[in-house]
């Protein structure tokens, strides 16, 4: 599919993605339990959730891989249950592990698949030396994946997702292990793909990749959408502020975390030495330091900024966006849904 018919497609119908309450249970665990999304055609929509929070879990459901045990979804008007064929030739779906053939090279893998999605062997090798161009990976072309680094299997494993050129690509954590650089360039071509018609769904545990890529972004937890909007909207939701201090001695960083706390009447957090936490009312400033001076706590540094993604989660689930929760799944999804 070209990105005209991707582009045609989209201006069918305003959205790519509606999902309805949808549930699936593993046992006596309620892995999603009533999700709600919706995600308008040719643009990028960010999940976010602390591990386990259900995310891989909804990706499969929408995706066709899961079925609902209640709930329905529809991908450009079409039901994933009633109608998974013709879902399944909508969307490409790229998940957080390589699905190549170790004992081929980068361009055999492509091949092979491109040859599986009914493509001539002339239009197979075209597709697999355009799509090895794009993501860096001509010079290892005939390279074993054995001898691949992580990032570059990951490389491929895009690459491969995309041979179809799909209106609707599901991205679970597309840049897990990858250096800054590489991560970068996949960020480029993810907004490629945007441009020439295509929707993206993009799970991630990087804050960063949400705030970069995302349009909107929904925050899931325990299963459910504990809020939904905009970066700018999700940060405002928790304050229009946020503190960023560190202290002269390391002994008085519980303290002062805790004089943060009452003083803002907020939860935060504590990284590398430095205590951050949102603030609805950039007057308190003055109280704060007046208790920190009281309490005989010497600042080495503070400021105020906007609220980051890190903030919104901990203020909006209570808890960090990489708690180790795990959930229950099917034998096919463990290993994913354990890193999600």
């Amino acid at each position: 599919m070209d990105s005209l018919q991707r582009k045609g497609l989209a201006q069918q119908g305003d959205w790519a993605v509606e999902a309805h309450g949808l549930v699936k249970t593993f046992g006596e665990n309620r892995a999603v339990d009533g999700v709600n999304l919706n995600v308008k055609a040719g643009t990028i929509y960010g999940v976010l959730g602390p591990n386990g929070a259900g995310k891989t879990t909804t990706i499969n459901m929408l995706a066709t891989l899961l079925r609902p045990d209640a709930g329905s979804a529809k991908i450009f008007g079409y039901d994933v249950v009633k109608e998974s064929q013709i879902v399944r030739q909508l969307i490409g779906v790229t998940g957080q592990y390589a699905s190549v053939d170790e004992s081929l090279s980068a361009t055999e893998n492509l091949i092979i698949f491109s040859r599986l999605l009914g493509l001539s062997r002339k239009e197979a090798r075209q597709k697999s030396d355009e799509l090895l161009e794009e993501f860096g990976l001509t010079e290892a072309a005939k390279r074993p994946l054995k001898n691949f680094s992580g990032g570059m299997r990951r490389r491929l494993d895009l690459a491969a997702s995309l041979i179809a050129q799909p209106p609707l690509i599901f991205l679970d954590e597309p840049t897990t292990g990858l250096d800054p650089r590489t991560r970068s360039q996949m960020w480029d071509t993810i907004r490629r793909l945007v441009d020439t018609g295509s929707t993206i769904l993009l799970t991630t545990q990087y804050l960063e990749e949400a705030d970069q890529l995302a349009d909107r972004i929904a925050v899931i937890d325990r299963g459910r959408v504990v809020a939904e909007g905009t970066v700018d909207e999700l940060k405002a939701s928790v304050g229009t502020s946020s503190l960023q201090l560190s202290v002269q001695n390391p002994l008085d960083i519980e303290q002062a975390r805790r004089t943060v706390e009452q003083v803002l009447n907020a939860a935060s957090t504590v990284v590398a030495g430095k205590i951050s936490a949102p603030m609805a009312n950039a007057d308190r400033v003055t109280d704060l330091l007046i208790s920190l001076r009281e309490a005989g706590i010497h600042l080495a540094e503070m400021s105020v900024q906007k609220p980051t993604l890190d903030e919104v989660f901990l203020t909006i689930t209570g808890h960090g966006v990489q708690e180790n929760d795990t959930e229950t799944s099917t034998p096919t999804s463990n290993k994913q849904e354990a890193r999600v």
